[in-house]
């Protein structure tokens, strides 16, 4: 990473009205990412509005905004769903690790490299998922023993380095990987998920915290909203349980699909045919 400053609390010149829509989508954020992930989708494009404010430190903004939001989701579905933590830990120590990988070229490559893959992804992730209705009701535990770990492992370095390289998704590619590879009911998933979403956001913060790219006033505010939304959203799904997050899911991939989709558009096709 070059050409880093150093940290400010807030952008210059960011106003009331900027502040008030970035927290507003934290905590939007932090709600459905508790749910069933995506809530870069929200808080990531608003911070990219600040004045001032370049792609990775909104990045690394964001990654300090959002490990506030799932920890206290994470702790918030522990309280009350009880995961299994010999997969969630060593699958979040992994994808901490595959975190910091990612945010380390985070600056060298651009976003639109990835973005036609992750769209053609979503769209067959969310497919998969309506044309299965009972995935994921219950959980039915796939693999056991080193084959169940492995894959685990797997699932959290890959994941982990896509959310330190970019991250809008990472919470939904956890829930769904884990249901559909792994076995377990979307409500475990959703739980598990936050555990290891709360490592592949430190993975990132170790890497860019030395490098001066964080606005640590804006995102200790937007931890704050997130906070708030990550535990009415865990409690929300909690209560509700899989079938729930099933439907908040397909919503999810939806939006991320039409959303990355228009910039594969904007930033891939529409230019080569002007």
């Amino acid at each position: 990473m070059t050409d880093l400053q150093a940290v400010d609390l807030l952008p210059e010149g960011v106003g009331l009205a900027t502040l008030l829509l970035v927290l507003l989508a934290g905590l939007t954020a932090g709600f459905i990412d508790a749910v069933v992930g995506g809530g870069g989708l929200v808080q990531l494009p608003a911070l990219l509005l600040v004045p001032g404010i370049s792609p990775v430190e909104a990045l690394a903004t964001n990654k300090l905004g959002s490990i506030f939001g799932t920890t206290t989701s994470a702790v918030t579905y522990y309280r009350r769903v009880h995961p299994d933590l010999r997969t969630a830990l060593p699958m979040a120590g992994i994808a901490l690790v595959g975190s910091f990988c990612g945010a380390s070229i985070a600056a060298l490559l651009p976003a639109s490299v990835f973005k036609p893959v992750i769209v053609v992804a979503l769209v067959g992730i969310g497919a998969f998922t309506l044309l299965r209705p009972a995935l994921g009701n219950v959980t039915a535990l796939r693999h056991t023993g080193r084959r169940h770990h492995g894959t685990a492992a797997v699932i959290g370095v890959s994941i982990g380095f896509y959310d330190g390289i970019l991250g809008p998704g990472t919470g939904s590619f956890l829930v769904f990987a884990m249901v559909s590879l792994l076995g377990y009911a979307f409500l475990q998933a959703s739980a598990k998920a936050k555990i290891v979403n709360c490592a592949t956001n430190l993975g990132a913060l170790l890497f860019f915290v030395p490098h001066g790219a964080v606005y640590w006033g804006l995102g200790l505010a937007l931890g704050a909203a997130n906070m708030a939304g990550g535990y009415l959203g865990a409690r929300t799904a909690a209560a509700r349980g899989s079938g729930f997050i099933r439907v908040a899911f397909l919503v999810v991939v939806s939006v991320l699909i039409v959303r990355l989709g228009w910039d594969v558009w904007t930033e891939n096709i529409r230019p080569r045919l002007e």
